[in-house]
């Protein structure tokens, strides 16, 4: 699958573009992609040269929180639906780094993995994300989705009920809260 669609058949790009710059990153062309993000003046340009600087083993630039809240979950995901593992492993590895500058690091590494069906690394980086910023509300929801699917009610129930403790009227919580106690009977 490329991007977002998979019933695109016909793609085009402008030569000077976010598309041309990630499919240059899907080609390993990571001076090509650097190039492009170079020309972008906004803060997706900056990301993807924060990005390919990541994906190359260093850095001299420094994402904001908000730039680490808006790209990484896209962009790794981007990369694991692409089969880019090397960068990947390579995003991964500068996951410590952005945690410093925004905390919700881990959570966003860890609902990329889940949602990709990576469970043993989501599990890793909901318990990162829990040591940080215990009363995330969030953070709960997901531990519980990922307590259900590995058939372990009872942390799911466990979970659910902190993530209501915390936000009594999340309704996608009170939803998941019901599902669980089906489980538990």
């Amino acid at each position: 699958m490329f991007f977002f669609s998979e019933n695109n058949t016909v793609l085009t790009f402008k030569p000077i573009s976010l598309e041309c710059a990630y499919l240059l990153i899907i080609k390993d062309d990571l001076p090509g992609a650097l190039k492009i993000f170079e020309t972008i003046d906004s803060p997706r340009g900056k990301w993807g040269i924060f990005l390919i600087n990541i994906l190359n083993g260093y850095t001299e630039v420094f994402p904001s929180y908000f730039d680490i809240r808006n790209f990484l979950e896209i962009d790794l995901d981007f990369l694991i639906k692409n089969e880019k593992i090397d960068y990947v492993e390579q995003l991964l590895g500068a996951i410590d780094f952005l945690a410093e500058i925004n905390q919700e690091a881990y959570k966003f590494t860890a609902r990329v993995m889940y949602e990709n069906k990576l469970f043993n690394a989501s599990k890793k980086y909901l318990d990162k994300s829990k040591n940080i910023f215990y009363k995330d509300p969030e953070l709960h929801f997901m531990y519980a989705k990922y307590f259900i699917n590995t058939h372990e009610y009872s942390y799911a129930n466990y979970h659910i009920d902190e993530c209501l403790k915390i936000l009594p009227d999340y309704y996608p919580a009170k939803k998941l809260k019901a599902e669980v106690c089906e489980y538990l009977l």
